[in-house]
């Protein structure tokens, strides 16, 4: 008996929760991200584009005619404290859903907290493969999964590369482990040997005793899965020692965003990249959106800040779709999303031992004269790629 009235009183408490919700004249959303510290960069323009969306919303009338009003709590990029944000909306401030993170490490701590509480939560930008793994029903993912990358380049690299050998330098954090693991995999079904797999210290200031292992492996190809400071002084000290190779790629991340190019300097020139995305595609919105933000901030968005502006409009169709305003009315919903965005067609499927994950297909972004462009596979070329790249002796 006491379990049934238990039963009812939470039902009546999400009802009403609900009930608030829709005569609000507004749909609250706090948004974690990584605002200070390592990771800054990526949240800033995750938390941009995310604006650049809600005023979008807004001007055409908002969510059922109610304003989507943000807000934005700070992570620092550390797992303990995005999970106290979560439990603080969820517990708290009954927010029925969850949208954001950056890094896989504080994704993961979002993605049990809104499992344990039953609250749906979007991934919008992290990529370690165990988030949509673990049999999770609330979680969704619309970025791709570290598995699928670099799809694209290991194409580039089997077609066009094609490389006998190749060394894997990584950063210790959970993307940067998968990510490796990734092409390792890759590389053996492609009949590429993988030489040298060396993981360092994120935040390294002194790669040069790891690149003298490289450079003594004297591989074809250098692929590295790094963030932004550490991809920059990767080839910049590649640069420094001459370590030459067929091809230096990076599995998007760090060598993905215009602040690569801006710190890594004429050491950035003909790298190649995995990406998710370039404005440079025929994607519905995807230039519109992309040259608002230059507008606004002077420079074009990477991926992260595409998947971020999307994520609103998946978080608005299922809104409009769902049939309560519940967490499991949203998480429905969000179940049934198929919907064209300016980052990729989103679907959540099960399947490859995923769950409620969108798969995308994934392209190369190489540095030509300074600017990121899209360069394979055809379809989404808007310029042709450079291969083979110069020596360093030859660049002088």
């Amino acid at each position: 008996m006491k379990r049934l009235t238990l039963i009812i009183l939470i039902a009546f408490a999400l009802s009403l929760s609900a009930s608030t919700l829709f005569a609000a004249e507004t749909f609250d959303l706090v948004i974690p991200l990584p605002l200070t510290g390592k990771q800054a960069k990526f949240g800033e323009m995750m938390k941009r584009s995310y604006e650049i969306a809600a005023e979008e919303i807004n001007a055409k009338g908002g969510i059922k005619k109610k304003k989507l009003n943000l807000s934005f709590e700070d992570s620092g990029a550390k797992p303990e404290t995005a999970r106290a944000i979560v439990e603080k909306l969820i517990d708290t401030k009954k927010q029925p859903l969850i949208v954001g993170e950056y890094t896989s490490s504080c994704a993961k701590a979002v993605a049990a907290v809104a499992e344990e509480r039953k609250t749906p939560y979007l991934v919008v930008a992290s990529a370690d493969d165990d988030i949509t793994r673990q049999d999770y029903k609330y979680v969704f993912r619309q970025n791709a999964v570290n598995a699928h990358y670099a799809d694209g380049l290991v194409s580039f690299i089997k077609n066009v590369a094609k490389p006998k050998t190749m060394a894997i330098l990584y950063e210790s954090s959970a993307f940067g482990n998968s990510g490796a693991d990734a092409m390792e995999k890759d590389a053996q079904k492609i009949g590429v040997k993988v030489v040298l797999k060396e993981k360092y210290e994120a935040g390294s200031v002194d790669f040069k005793p790891l690149l003298s292992k490289v450079k003594a492996a004297r591989p074809d190809v250098i692929y590295m899965v790094s963030y932004v400071m550490d991809a920059s002084l990767l080839m910049k000290q590649i640069k420094e020692l001459r370590v030459d190779a067929k091809l230096f790629a990076g599995g998007a991340a760090g060598f993905a965003i215009p602040e690569f190019i801006d710190n890594a300097k004429d050491a950035a020139e003909n790298v190649v990249t995995a990406s998710l995305w370039c404005f440079k595609m025929k994607l519905p919105g995807a230039k519109e959106y992309a040259e608002k933000y230059k507008k606004l901030y002077g420079d074009y968005p990477s991926y992260h800040g595409a998947s971020a502006y999307s994520a609103l409009y998946v978080v608005k169709d299922a809104l409009d779709r769902a049939k309560s305003w519940t967490p499991d009315g949203i998480r429905d919903a969000l179940k049934a999303t198929n919907i064209s965005t300016a980052f990729a067609a989103i679907k959540f499927e099960n399947k490859e031992g995923y769950q409620n994950q969108n798969f995308m297909d994934t392209i190369v972004m190489q540095v030509v004269k300074g600017e990121h462009e899209c360069v394979y596979p055809d379809n989404v070329a808007n310029q042709k790629y450079v291969f083979p790249i110069p020596t360093w002796r030859e660049r002088r």
